[in-house]
């Protein structure tokens, strides 16, 4: 399948879970998930479902997050009746790469991946990189294989240190972390200048990968050899390269995906990853304007279709509560008409809007709005169009509708071209504060198969239809005449 049409869906998988025993009056497992829920994952086209958090926490990592009083406070905000049982460690404080026996184990993980192989849908899940849970059994037996810290270091950086029992004497190791932030207190960092530490995540690496077809890696950022040096004043060989080979010498259609941030995408590609977080594009949508997000996707084609566009994810606002209601449904027409792995996250498409924490098993009670739900129904229909599946995408200019007009400068036009089909996707949107007008011109390319046609748009969005002589389209381009916000998918059909 087309990298531009892979559609990755979050599901937080312990809160679902949790959900569903409630209602089934028990405790619910993977094999408890419902077949009209994967069947309605395949019926809106998501190729990858991303199950967040299956593998095992630990007691200890528990102990640190019930008595967190900055954590407690926004599980509080999340959850007011919030309870000890609803705290049950971040999913990223990893005590075991073995599914954590609450939800399963690894034979209803292997069911569940069957369960969607035959909706032809693949797997994705967790791999964590940087750091381990403080009570993962190698901190007591392979204390060698972490950063490993003095009684200065705990003084002078208590945040960042701490103290453990390890092949039966007390150390100092350091809390995961990255170069900007204070380590985590749940965790413990892997040190990377070691080869033996490096020998033992490509052997985790192995392992996980025989239970899915993806992972999505955490932080993938901190094992570049320059960051880690820059985070702990320690040099170390290139860990991803080598992993990555290996990985594909073994499975040679599995597929990573990089958390990745810094601007430090490309580099995670060169290495061999799939695809890459966008978060530039996320952030250039929530807060500058519509020249900064053009200029963004104006990046070469083939880099593009290697980066995973979200509006929200478990560690990002919900996109309800970040964006206005306007803003958010035309930053979800950018964002998901643009080429890459088009990446949805569990209530997005009701609307919730409150972030659950990664530490808790129980969501709160939120009201579903009907009316993104309708909207995302009819993005989500849109995106199988032959066009989008199989065409060549254009970042389209717009140009000024008359001498004088500057509010040409606000649109936002994407085209998907099939040659020869006589079907074109065509999703404009008018990022100003402001009504504005201008003309999509079209490429090129798309010139010849214009010319001497008649051609019918339909928006896929609302109710407009429209018809228009390809030689205009061709010369002058689509006149557009919309609201602050406003935004169309067309569909462009020539008989």
């Amino acid at each position: 399948m087309s990298p531009s049409h892979q559609l990755l869906f979050q599901v937080n998988t312990r809160v679902w879970l949790t959900e569903l025993g409630r209602k089934r009056g028990r405790p619910a497992t993977l094999d408890d998930i419902p077949d009209e829920s994967l069947d309605a994952w395949a019926a809106a086209g998501f190729t990858w479902i991303w199950l967040l958090s299956v593998w095992r926490t630990g007691p200890v990592g528990r102990a640190v997050a019930r008595s967190h009083a900055g954590w407690r406070a926004e599980f509080l905000h999340t959850l007011p009746d919030c309870a000890d049982d609803d705290i049950q460690g971040s999913g990223f404080a990893i005590a075991d790469y073995s599914v954590d026996p609450r939800i399963g184990d690894a034979e209803s993980l292997a069911r569940f991946r069957a369960r969607l192989r035959s909706r032809g849908q693949r797997l994705m899940l967790d791999f964590v990189p940087n750091h381990t849970a403080i009570d993962h059994p190698w901190v007591a037996a392979h204390p060698e294989r972490y950063v490993g810290g003095d009684e200065g270091s705990l003084a002078s950086e208590p945040r960042n240190y701490t103290r453990v029992v390890s092949a039966g004497h007390e150390r100092v190791i350091a809390h995961g972390r990255d170069p900007y932030f204070e380590g985590w207190p749940d965790t413990a960092q892997l040190d990377y200048s070691q080869p033996a530490t490096r020998q033992a995540m490509e052997g985790e690496l192995l392992r996980v990968a025989e239970h899915c077809d993806g992972l999505r890696c955490d932080m993938a950022m901190l094992q570049l050899p320059d960051v880690f040096e820059r985070t702990w004043g320690r040099s170390m060989a290139a860990f991803w390269p080598a992993a990555i080979a290996s990985l594909r010498a073994r499975h040679p259609a599995f597929r990573l995906l990089a958390e990745v941030y810094w601007d430090r995408e490309w580099d995670l590609l060169r290495q061999g990853f799939d695809y890459a977080y966008d978060k530039r594009l996320y952030d250039r949508l929530r807060d500058h304007p519509a020249s900064s997000v053009r200029d963004h996707l104006a990046a070469d084609p083939s880099y593009q279709r290697r980066l995973a566009r979200f509006l929200e994810n478990h560690d990002e606002p919900r996109a309800a509560a970040a964006f206005s209601r306007p803003r958010h449904e035309a930053a979800a027409v950018i964002t998901y008409l643009a080429p890459g792995l088009r990446f949805f996250h569990q209530g997005q498409l009701e609307g919730r809007k409150l972030r659950i924490s990664p530490h808790l098993v129980r969501g709160p009670v939120e009201p579903t709005d009907e009316a993104l739900v309708k909207f995302y129904r009819c993005l989500l229909a849109a995106l199988p169009e032959p066009s989008v599946r199989h065409g060549e995408w254009f970042l389209l200019e717009a140009v000024a509708a008359w001498d004088g007009n500057r509010s040409h400068a606000e649109f936002i036009p994407q085209l998907w071209h099939e040659p020869g089909s006589r079907r074109m996707t065509l999703a404009v949107v008018n990022l100003a504060e402001h009504r504005g007008q201008c003309f999509a011109r079209f490429p090129a390319a798309c010139h010849a198969e214009l010319r001497g046609k008649p051609w019918r748009l339909e928006d896929r969005l609302g109710p407009e239809i429209h018809e228009r002589d390809g030689d205009d389209l061709a010369n002058r381009g689509l006149y557009l005449d919309m609201p602050s916000m406003g935004r169309h998918i067309f569909q462009l059909r020539s008989p």
